[in-house]
């Protein structure tokens, strides 16, 4: 594993992560006071999802051997 690839994917979540909830506040600023809560939440949910979806596929798509640019789901 190459660790400037590994450091690459790291930061990427890193800021992807402090996005989401920035994201639920703009999106928040765009709904009727009521929904506020709810549209929040919808982004934070959508978050755990996806770090669902990076254990279970994504880390081998990413760092398994396989092609030239991605790797297998092993």
């Amino acid at each position: 594993m190459d660790t400037g690839d590994t450091a690459w994917v790291l930061a990427s979540t890193a800021l992807v992560m402090l996005m989401t909830p920035a994201l639920g506040f703009f999106y928040g600023g765009l709904v009727q006071r009521k929904n506020v809560l709810a549209t929040i939440m919808h982004s934070f949910f959508i978050l755990a999802l996806i770090s669902v979806q990076w254990v279970l596929w994504g880390y081998s798509l990413a760092f398994a051997p396989g092609g030239a640019f991605i790797g297998g789901l092993d």
